[in-house]
Parts: C-alpha cells; sequence; structure tokens
C-alpha cells in the first residue's frame, strides 16, 4: 500500500498541527485551575477569618434584642449611635489625634527596642551592666509613670507618646537582643573570616538573622501600644478616643460609649491584618524555609 502514490501523497499535504497552541492552551487552563485554588483558598482563609467575629455578632445580636437595661443596649441602638458618632467630625477630632500618637509612640518603640537590643546582644558586657536596670524599669507598669511624666513632659502629645514608648519598648528590646544571641556562630564566624564587619555584617548578618525575634516583638508591641494610647488619653487630656469613651461613661451616652469600644476593637483587628501583611513580606524568607524544613514543599 505504501507504493499507492494518491495515498502518500495526500498524508504528505495534510497540514501538520503546530505545538505552540496547544502547550499555550495548556498553560492557559493551568493558569486558570490555579486562579481557581487560590480563589478557593481566598475564600476558606476569609471564612476563618470573619466566621467567628460574624457568630459572635449575631449572637450578640440576638442576646441583646430585648434588652431594656439601660447599660445593655441593644446592638440595633450601638450600631445607629456608631454610625451617628463616628462617621462626623470626630474622625478629625478623636481618630486622627489618636492614631497618630499610636504610631509615633509605635515607630519610637520599635527603633529605640532595635538599636538597644542590637547593641545589648552584640555587647555582653553592657548588657550585664545594663540588666539589673532594665528588670526594674521593666517590672514598673507605665500607668503608674503617667502622673510623674505629666510633671516632666507636660500634659500634652508628648506625654502620651512617651507613655506609648515606656510600654511597647521591653517585648521590642527583649526579642531583639535574644534575636541577636540566638545566631548561629558558625555563620558568624563564616562573616567574620570574610571581613564582614560593621554596617555590612548589622545588614547581613545580624538584622537578617534576628529578624523572627524581632517581629514577633513588634507584633506584641502593636496590642500594648494600643492599650497604653487609650489609658493616656484618659489623663488630663481634651482629645482621642480614651478621652471620648471616659466622657461618653461620665455623661450616661451609654450606646456611644460602647460604639467607642466597638471602634477599638475594630481598629485593633484592622492593625493586625495590616501587620499580618507587613509580616509575610519581612520574613517570606523565613516562612518559606521553615516549610521546606518542615518538608511542605
Amino acid at each position: 500500500m505504501s507504493g499507492v502514490p494518491g495515498t502518500k501523497t495526500a498524508k504528505s499535504e495534510q497540514p501538520v498541527k503546530s505545538v505552540k497552541p496547544v502547550k499555550a492552551a495548556a498553560e492557559a487552563e493551568s493558569r486558570g485551575g490555579r486562579g481557581l485554588r487560590l480563589l478557593k483558598r481566598g475564600a476558606v482563609h476569609l471564612a476563618y477569618l470573619l466566621g467567628l467575629p460574624a457568630a459572635l455578632l449575631a449572637l450578640w445580636w440576638v442576646l441583646a434584642a430585648r434588652s431594656t437595661n439601660f447599660y445593655y443596649p441593644t446592638l440595633d441602638e450601638i450600631l445607629a449611635a456608631f454610625a451617628e458618632t463616628w462617621f462626623s467630625d470626630r474622625i478629625v477630632d478623636d481618630v486622627l489625634p489618636s492614631l497618630g500618637r499610636l504610631a509615633a509612640g509605635y515607630l519610637g518603640a520599635a527603633v529605640i527596642g532595635i538599636a538597644l537590643g542590637v547593641l545589648l546582644g552584640t555587647r555582653p558586657r553592657i548588657r550585664a551592666l545594663l540588666e539589673p536596670v532594665l528588670e526594674f524599669f521593666r517590672a514598673v507598669p507605665p500607668p503608674v509613670l503617667i502622673p510623674v511624666l505629666m510633671l516632666v513632659a507636660g500634659i500634652g502629645d508628648t506625654m502620651k507618646i512617651v507613655v506609648i514608648i515606656s510600654g511597647a519598648l521591653w517585648p521590642v528590646l527583649l526579642n531583639t537582643v535574644e534575636g541577636v544571641r540566638a545566631i548561629d556562630e558558625v555563620l558568624s564566624d563564616t562573616a567574620r573570616c570574610y571581613g564582614l564587619t560593621g554596617t555590612a555584617r548589622l545588614r547581613r548578618l545580624v538584622l537578617p538573622g534576628a529578624a523572627p525575634q524581632i517581629v514577633a516583638g513588634l507584633r506584641q508591641a502593636l496590642s500594648i501600644s494600643i492599650i497604653l494610647m487609650v489609658i493616656s488619653e484618659m489623663f488630663a487630656s481634651s482629645s482621642g478616643l480614651g478621652f471620648t469613651v471616659v466622657q461618653f461613661q461620665r455623661s450616661f451616652a451609654i450606646p456611644e460609649m460602647w460604639s467607642g469600644i466597638l471602634l477599638l476593637g475594630l481598629l485593633g483587628f484592622a492593625l493586625s491584618l495590616l501587620f499580618a501583611l507587613f509580616e509575610s513580606r519581612v520574613l517570606g524568607w523565613y516562612r518559606g524555609l521553615r516549610q521546606s524544613q518542615r518538608g511542605e514543599k
């Protein structure tokens, strides 16, 4: 049959299918499947993230629906007070000043804690000299220092920022010291052999090596900063979330007071999400390394 001229000619003239369109279709299908998997994973993560808060709000709404107690208003009243109170000039007069103090205090605690932690972690003699003093001040609750700080720094924003720094400093400082001390000695000796000193050693070895502990300290400091922001605004203040919540409580504006507490919770939740994004960017390499060591990749 191979000798039949017509048959051979027909096969040779049949157009050969190109491989590229098939490969492109396979890649498009793969991208589509990957997109669906990411979408499904995102939906599951969002359900885990918001499922319990939504369930708790629903439970709150059901339990307080028939409340006649003056101090425990219904959720409907609180949400109405929330919209009326916080979607107004109070955003500029109270919320933004609080966020500014929180940012200044938190960043100040982070910078001072990391700088002092690196110094104490790399200088054992200085650490031994300062350790008793640091332990003394660490044991003093920051709210106790507020009257003293009011005498020294006045009753303005400086006092409130110093109060936040005085409490949020310690988790950053202690975690940085432990992170620097835990750097692998082999890596440290190798860096020394290659002449990595000074700023280069700090950027290439010390800070990356201690980054997991530093970030853990920063996460603890964030929640402490929010607490101290509220407490500092309760004393001799004329603006801020802490001041406003206390004013509502003293004037028996109970739904408004509850709306302020709800706003503080939402603020903490939003800042926690932002910090999780920051952590995923800064420690992406560390998480990949841990997953690789556990055989998950």
